[in-house]
C-alpha cells in the first residue's frame, strides 16, 4: 500500500505542477504585458501590478490545496470539504498541527503534500521576487534616464 500511496501522491503533485505552471505563465505574461504601467505611471499603479501577480500566485496555491482536499475526500478520508481543505492547507504550508490525522493507509500523503507545498510556494516566491526585482530595475532606469537591461 505504501507504493500505491506514493504513486497517488506523485500524480497529485504532477497535477499541482501543471496548475502552478499555467498560473505562473498567466501571471508573468500579465506582468510583462503591462510593464508600461511601471514605465509610464505612478509608483502606486506599479505596486498594484505586482499585487495582481501576487494574488494570482497565492490563489493558485489555494487552488492546489483544494485539489488535494478533493483527493482526500475521494479517498474516503474526509466527508466534508471544509475539514479536508483545512487539513490540506496545513500539509501544504508544512504547519503540521497534527490535530487531524489521516488513516494509516493514506497518512503518507501528508508529507508528500508538504513536499509539494514547499516546492509550489517556493516557485511562487521566486516568481514574485523576479517581478519585484524587474519592477525596481525598470523604475530605477526611469529615474536615471537609461534603458532597462
Amino acid at each position: 500500500m505504501t507504493l500505491f500511496a506514493i504513486t497517488v501522491g506523485f500524480f497529485a503533485m504532477m497535477g499541482c505542477l501543471l496548475v502552478q505552471g499555467v498560473l505562473l505563465l498567466i501571471a508573468t505574461r500579465h506582468y510583462y504585458d503591462h510593464t508600461s504601467i511601471i514605465e509610464n505611471s505612478t509608483q502606486l499603479r506599479s505596486i498594484l501590478l505586482i499585487f495582481q501577480v501576487m494574488v494570482m500566485l497565492v490563489l493558485g496555491n489555494l487552488l492546489q490545496g483544494a485539489l488535494w482536499a478533493l483527493l482526500f475526500m475521494g479517498l474516503g478520508e474526509f466527508h466534508q470539504f471544509r475539514e479536508a481543505y483545512y487539513h490540506s492547507l496545513v500539509n501544504f504550508a508544512t504547519l503540521g498541527y497534527g490535530d487531524i490525522v489521516m488513516s494509516d493507509r493514506w497518512r503518507l500523503l501528508g508529507p508528500i503534500q508538504a513536499i509539494n507545498g514547499v516546492l509550489m510556494i517556493g516557485i511562487s516566491t521566486a516568481a514574485i521576487t523576479t517581478v519585484v526585482q524587474d519592477a525596481l530595475e525598470r523604475r530605477a532606469h526611469l529615474k536615471s534616464g537609461s534603458e532597462p537591461g
